[in-house]
């Protein structure tokens, strides 16, 4: 983190559940953590809405490798926003990470969320 705050650290760890393969299989546990906005610019280039996210749990295999996770950081830009930025590595499929979580009266939520490809030089 690039701050110690609380909003930042609870947006890492909604962004940390995420991309737990666990949590991405319950579907009770996704709908807890998008905001009912949620829109997301694939790394594949497509994009994802709440509903379409919702559909694909259906597809999550539990037992999946984990994401590995490299270089989150994130910042307050405003009382109930913030920002985070990472990379992942998922089986040598590596994308830039960018992250909009917004304050809702149940908690952070994933708003917004990029996935950009990237190679080893890049």
């Amino acid at each position: 983190m690039t701050e110690h705050d609380e909003a930042v650290a609870a947006a890492i760890d909604g962004e940390l559940a995420l991309l737990d393969p666990g949590v991405r299989s319950s579907r009770q546990r996704v709908d807890a953590l998008l905001h009912p906005d949620f829109r997301e610019f694939g790394a594949s280039g497509r994009v994802w809405d709440r509903a379409s996210i919702m559909a694909m749990l259906d597809e999550t295999d539990p037992g999946e490798p984990p994401t590995a996770v490299s270089g989150m950081t994130g910042v307050r830009l405003a009382p109930d926003l913030v920002h985070l930025t990472f990379d992942t590595d998922a089986g040598g499929r590596r994308a830039h990470r960018s992250s909009l979580w917004r304050r809702t009266r149940e908690g952070w939520r994933l708003y917004f969320h990029q996935g950009t490809l990237f190679g080893a030089g890049d």
